[in-house]
């Protein structure tokens, strides 16, 4: 079963923004809501609809913005509210809606309420938190933290006493058993709805709910712990909350969620995202880490093939269909390193073709596409040469830990470059200029990525670029004659040879093919299909003409209306 009638939402095409390396409007090095205001006639031209703004509020940075300390202030060096309120506006007027990400799970430790939850233990706001006695400084449970290392730390001149932290020290996690400082939450929440933004990512909210048993496990590595995803990522219970946060904010407003729901099993799917569900969305993680056994494990790479991936995704999608649910499709976004470079095996094959194959894949599969800046550009991981060049706390900690389970400096090295954060935060290449045209000063991760002709201005005066196939794309997405097809009609995988991801998409109107060879050689195709090819990414002069399919060229996409 499927909804019948689409939400507002599944018409937008949404983009994710990493303020921080987008665009700096100052000089400082850092991008800035200045310089995302003055960008949103490219945006706007791309095709995009609906912006999504990683954190922008007052922050340490410890991980870079994901540490919020004032949930009602931006922080200094992306501008000031006015900046956001006039961010809000200039998007209106180009018909651009703005979400927020939000973080629920956790605040930084320099957050008032941590602060004062510190100074005095008989504090309300020690229940904000999770604190529990440590007799002799032992941890109170052996559990091992996303980024590493152990989930307590000792509370300063009172190691005895301990609080818990799902990611680094510098976030401690908040007590969500705790109902006031849930209202505490919603009251912020529906303070930013209220300014006109569109709704909200929400980060880690799968995390929301811990074990109350506070029970140590089998160690599951060589540091004698075991992950607290066992015991912390959506676990019994955890709907409770998510069902009172909704009905307190967001159903209230009728704005848009997308939940990064890791942990969600394919029967859980319409708990939380069918037409009741506590989100609008969920993001579909399980393709995205399909090079590795573990995404917490960056040390144990896997092979993969072309079958596996549509395999994957195929799966995702009949499962989120049997839900009557919706997926936000990613390639990328600021925690993955490049799509071009997971998906690509093969460095010498990493080719605009290559990245128009994949963004065809993506983009008309079932859901709300997500962009992710600088994918429309087709960009490259990066190499660096010393951990020192690295900013990402992940990337800092796992090499760290790579370093102590005995792999040498070379190759801890390798698997961080490989997998870094680092990769999509690089500073936005604008153009050919020193620092890619993102700023005047020298920016504040070293834009190591800008390679020749992958920049805004070199794609923009070139129509056969990436950037000029993902405006066709994004065009032909949002036809009107196709909206009620890609919004609400059929999706049917096809047996294709193995190097193919084929898949139709289908009403009574309608029916459109979508045929990806990922492969550098010709393919032949299981069956001959005869229509009218709408899209192609080898050739930007497409004909009208009545057509029969039964091969690929080497890396070549397609988008056929069958007859």
């Amino acid at each position: 079963m499927q909804r019948t009638q689409p939400a507002w939402w599944q018409d937008e095409i949404i983009y994710e923004i990493y303020p921080r390396s987008f665009n700096d409007s100052n000089g400082d090095g850092i991008g800035d809501l200045p310089g995302i205001t003055a960008k949103l006639d490219y945006l706007q031209e791309l095709g995009v609809t609906m912006l999504w703004l990683a954190p922008v509020y007052r922050s340490p940075m410890v991980d870079m913005g994901y540490d919020i300390a004032d949930y009602q202030a931006i922080d200094p060096v992306f501008g000031t509210m006015a900046d956001m309120e006039e961010l809000l506006s200039a998007a209106h007027d180009r018909g651009l809606k703005v979400i927020m990400d939000l973080v629920l799970n956790h605040t930084s430790d320099q957050h008032p309420w941590f602060q004062e939850a510190l100074r005095d233990p008989t504090s309300p706001y020690r229940d904000y938190y999770i604190f529990k006695s440590a007799p002799a400084a032992q941890a109170p449970t052996n559990w091992r933290g996303i980024f590493g290392g152990s989930t307590w730390t000792a509370v300063p001149d009172d190691p005895e006493t301990m609080y818990f932290h799902t990611f680094t020290a510098a976030q401690p996690d908040l007590n969500w058993e705790n109902p006031e400082l849930r209202q505490q939450l919603y009251r912020i929440i529906n303070w930013w709805l209220a300014k006109g933004i569109a709704g909200f990512r929400l980060d880690a909210i799968t995390h929301l709910k811990k074990d109350q048993d506070w029970d140590n496990l089998p160690a599951d590595g060589p540091d004698g712990l075991v992950s607290v995803t066992r015991k912390g990522l959506n676990r019994p219970g955890l709907g409770k909350f998510l069902q009172e946060l909704k009905e307190a904010t967001f159903a209230r407003h009728d704005s848009v969620t997308i939940g990064e729901a890791a942990g969600v099993r394919p029967d859980q799917l319409a708990e939380f995202v069918g037409p009741a569900g506590y989100f609008s969305m969920i993001f579909d993680f399980s393709y995205l880490n399909i090079d590795v056994t573990d995404a917490n494990q960056w040390e144990q790479p896997r092979d993969w093939t072309t079958t596996e991936l549509a395999d994957t995704i195929f799966t995702s999608q009949r499962a989120i269909q049997t839900a009557q649910g919706v997926f936000a499709n990613v390639l990328e976004n600021h925690d993955q390193n490049r799509a071009l470079t997971k998906f690509i095996k093969n460095p010498v094959d990493r080719t605009p073709a290559a990245a128009k194959a994949l963004a065809t894949l993506s983009v008309f599969l079932p859901g709300v596409p997500v962009l992710y800046q600088g994918q429309e550009l087709g960009m490259h991981n990066f190499t660096r040469h010393h951990i020192e060049e690295f900013n990402d706390v992940s990337s800092i900690n796992n090499y760290q830990r790579l370093i102590k389970a005995g792999k040498t400096p070379d190759e801890a090295l390798a698997i961080v470059n490989w997998r870094s954060r680092d990769n999509a935060r690089v500073p936005m290449p604008w153009d050919d200029s020193r620092f890619g045209g993102f700023s005047t000063g020298t920016p504040w991760l070293n834009p190591v990525t800008v390679k020749h002709g992958i920049n805004v201005a070199a794609e923009q005066a070139d129509p056969e670029s990436v950037l000029h196939y993902y405006q066709q794309l994004l065009r032909l997405q949002q036809q009107p004659q196709y909206r009620d097809v890609l919004r609400t009609g059929q999706f049917e995988p096809l047996v294709s040879p193995a190097a193919v991801i084929a898949y139709r998409r289908q009403n009574e109107q309608h029916r459109l093919l979508v045929l990806v060879n990922l492969e550098r050689q010709p393919i032949s195709l299981a069956h001959r299909y005869q229509g009218r090819i709408l899209l192609e990414n080898l050739s930007t002069k497409v004909s009208e003409k009545e057509t029969i399919i039964d091969q690929l060229a080497p890396q070549q996409a397609l988008i056929m209306e069958e007859l």
